[in-house]
């Protein structure tokens, strides 16, 4: 065992029935594989990091339980509050590591019984056949736990903003970033996720070069997060006469919505001034200065907003774009140093490196994170799940690897 605590119940007798009532004919009736010897020697234990964390998470729920009968607490709504999150946080984890702890200490017993077991093949098969199920579920159970204790992204369910800029390439890079857009629309439609255009300005060949819009549903940020760096493309551009393939690049930056409260923005610090929009949308567009035009100076940012049809629209959505870009920066300052030993370009996405390539000729994606490829057709679609899930398996495994290092042991 792992110096796991366990209750003081008494032993659990398996349910076996009597020895003398089996029969040859009695296999027919039970799924068990045919009599073995001996029961094998099945050993299902987690790693000492994992038991080392477990067990803290245990002692603080139990803790925490006891401060919510605390009549001072229960007097306190706000603070009851809080410690009532922090224990329906773990409520989980600890259900499913007293499950994890019943089935190895019944594990143990079956162990026992198959050494006290004599020559009885019978006998011997039933206990072989409770020992690899136990194991199996143990295993299991030990996967799930290594997942719930990993570290979440108080991000995750927050709406995103997009945004997607032409890079190098020239007019083929704009037309590029028009097609990210539009396999970003189409992926939204498949979660059923709302998103509206925030700004942009379209190229002169097709395309934008530069393209935001708002995302809202479910945990949008917690899939869309992967998506932040350079996207290259490999094809013969509609511009090319002679059938040359071009490599071009447009870059992807996923900003999550910032509330007010975390991004101060002092008035001083805005230059603001508004314009005629221009374009379809009526007389009320043409001819009245509808568009926004918002400069922060200490950071240089600049953001036009034209989308909406009256000033008013398009001044919020211009601040609350610029919020979206300053928290940005802020949460990049802060992961930068929380995650500086981390090797791994998976699970902020805020570098801007090459993560993809769209091949066309071969009809592939390749994705440099995970050395993966897929189906460009579908993929351009919005059939983009797989490699979503790739990443969030990639991110995790790397979390556990520092959650062992956290208590000095390997993640095995």
């Amino acid at each position: 065992m792992s110096g796991l605590t366990t209750t003081s119940a008494p032993p659990r007798l398996l349910a076996f029935p009597p020895r003398r009532r089996f029969t040859h004919h009695s296999w027919t009736s039970l799924s068990i594989p045919k009599p073995h010897p001996r029961a094998p020697r099945i050993t299902c234990m987690a790693a000492p990091y994992l038991i080392t964390k477990l067990e803290s998470a245990e002692k603080t729920w139990k803790e925490l339980s006891v401060k919510l009968a605390d009549p001072d607490i229960v007097s306190n709504p706000s603070e009851y509050q809080r410690l009532a999150q922090s224990v329906a946080e773990l409520d989980e984890v600890v259900s499913i590591y007293k499950e994890y702890k019943d089935c190895e200490k019944q594990l143990e017993e079956s162990k026992a019984l198959a050494d006290e077991d004599g020559n009885d093949e019978e006998m011997a098969a039933m206990i072989s056949y409770e020992i690899e199920s136990l194991s199996n579920q143990i295993k299991e159970l030990e996967e799930k736990l290594k997942t719930k204790l990993l570290p979440t992204d108080p991000l995750d369910a927050r709406n995103i903003m997009l945004e997607v800029r032409a890079g190098t390439g020239g007019d083929e890079a704009g037309i590029w970033a028009g097609d990210l857009v539009r396999m970003y629309e189409k992926y939204c439609e498949r979660n059923n996720w709302k998103f509206n255009p925030v700004s942009s300005t379209e190229a002169e060949r097709g395309g934008y070069k530069t393209f935001v819009m708002e995302i809202k549903g479910k945990r949008v940020y917690s899939k869309l997060k992967y998506e932040s760096g350079v996207h290259r493309v490999q094809r013969v551009p509609h511009t090319e006469t002679q059938g040359r393939v071009h490599t071009s690049t447009a870059t992807v930056a996923i900003m999550p919505e910032a509330d007010e409260v975390e991004v101060v923005i002092d008035p001083k610090d805005i230059e603001l001034t508004t314009a005629r929009s221009g374009g379809a949308g009526g007389q009320n567009v043409n001819k009245v200065e509808t568009a926004v035009d918002l400069v922060h100076k200490p950071t240089g940012i600049r953001i036009f907003c034209s989308e909406e049809r009256s000033q008013l629209q398009n001044k919020h959505r211009a601040f609350q774009l610029l919020r979206a870009k300053l928290y940005k920066i802020k949460l990049r300052e802060q992961q930068e140093l929380i995650r500086s030993q981390r090797k791994s370009q998976v699970g902020t996405g805020s570098r801007a490196e090459k993560i993809r390539t769209y091949n066309f000729k071969d009809n592939r994606v390749t994705d440099h994170r995970l050395k993966i490829n897929y189906e460009l057709t579908g993929f351009l679609g919005g059939d983009i799940d797989n490699t979503i899930q790739a990443c969030t398996s990639l991110e995790q495994k790397e979390l556990l690897e520092e959650l062992a290092e956290s208590v000095g042991a390997p993640a095995g």
